[in-house]
């Protein structure tokens, strides 16, 4: 099990051979964009472990506001080189030294309503001045799943190849992400890849953590989105890395989720047996969810190296601890789009 933050890191920045083989063949160093995010700090380790790892030499470098000085110190203890800079700001971002390698996470979503203007400006336009700035650069963008449409449960979810329609201002200025990379993918030939990811999931946050609190809680589980994807944070960033590997002009599209369309009732189900309580469940699944198919990015990278059942059982542990956690619901169950 899993019982502190630093074995819960160690977990999430372990890297595996995939990794390991792409930090060999990879000509330069690695610049992560919002690195002080969700996801940013475990795979800027992920990634300096892989060097170390592999024998090879490379800069690890990460770029945030860092809101939290804590952060940034933890960060730079593990071998990452940090730059403070917001990157809304003109002169921050032409300041930022050039790097072939460029992983790009910085986005919003959460306080969309209300303020679309700034979603707009972080998921669209500047997008635009990045995929310019670095336009000798291969990027990665970490795009969401939220560009599709709800899918039919019984379809295995939105492909690739399914037209991107997405609800609500949040997932459209998302798309608005990926049109800005692919334009400037079209006028330098910028290679990219695109992964369009839902949903995330480690002991701190996610889906599962806030499934498993309101059963821990007694509180009602909502069945409106009653069907999800999830994949394990470790494994979602392992493949942010090695799609450095698969970026190409025009912008590689890939799906970045677990294999399975797992039910939001069975998921309360399998916590209320770990907590010995009975789920309190509201409302009804709906035929549509929002739901990924991954089978490209399965095909392409394996599958996750952690299973559901293990996430929960390991999540179960963390609440009943009173694990440690980042205070951010993720509101998975909204339909209408608005965040």
């Amino acid at each position: 099990m899993i019982e502190t933050v630093e074995q819960l890191e160690e977990v999430l920045s372990r890297p595996n051979d995939g990794d390991r083989a792409l930090v060999r063949e990879m000509e330069g160093d690695l610049l992560i964009l919002g690195v002080g995010g969700k996801m940013g700090p475990s795979l800027a380790r992920r990634a300096r472990r892989a060097c170390t790892e592999a024998g090879v030499n490379k800069r690890i470098l990460g770029v945030s506001r860092f809101s939290s000085p804590e952060s940034r110190r933890e960060l730079e203890a593990a071998g990452i080189e940090t730059i403070a800079a917001d990157l809304l700001d003109e002169r921050d971002l032409a300041a930022l030294p050039e790097v072939p390698n460029v992983i790009y996470m910085a986005a919003r979503k959460f306080g969309t309503t209300g303020a679309e203007h700034l979603t707009w400006a972080m998921n669209t336009y500047l997008p635009g001045r990045v995929a310019e700035r670095f336009r000798q650069s291969r990027i990665v963008v970490l795009s969401s799943g939220n560009v599709y449409p709800l899918a039919p449960v019984t379809s295995g979810g939105a492909s690739e190849d399914t037209p991107a329609v997405p609800v609500g201002e949040y997932g459209q200025s998302v798309l608005g992400r990926e049109r800005m990379f692919e334009h400037f993918s079209a006028k330098y030939g910028t290679r990219a890849a695109l992964l369009r990811l839902n949903y995330a999931v480690e002991l701190r946050y996610g889906v599962l953590l806030d499934t498993g609190r309101k059963v821990f809680e007694g509180r009602p589980v909502n069945l409106a989105m009653g069907n999800v994807n999830v994949i394990w944070q470790g494994d979602a960033n392992s493949v942010a890395l090695r799609a450095l590997g698969i970026c190409a002009a025009p912008p590689a599209i890939l799906n970045l989720t677990g294999p399975e369309t797992l039910s939001v009732r069975w998921i309360a189900r399998r916590f209320g047996e770990h907590f010995g309580a009975q789920p309190v469940f509201e409302g009804e699944e709906a035929p549509t969810a929002l739901l990924n198919n991954a089978a490209r990015c399965h095909r392409l990278f394996g599958y996750p190296s952690v299973s559901v059942e293990q996430i929960i059982e390991w999540t179960a542990h963390w609440i009943r601890l009173g694990g440690k956690l980042h205070g951010k619901p993720t509101h998975f169950d909204v339909r209408d789009g608005k965040f």
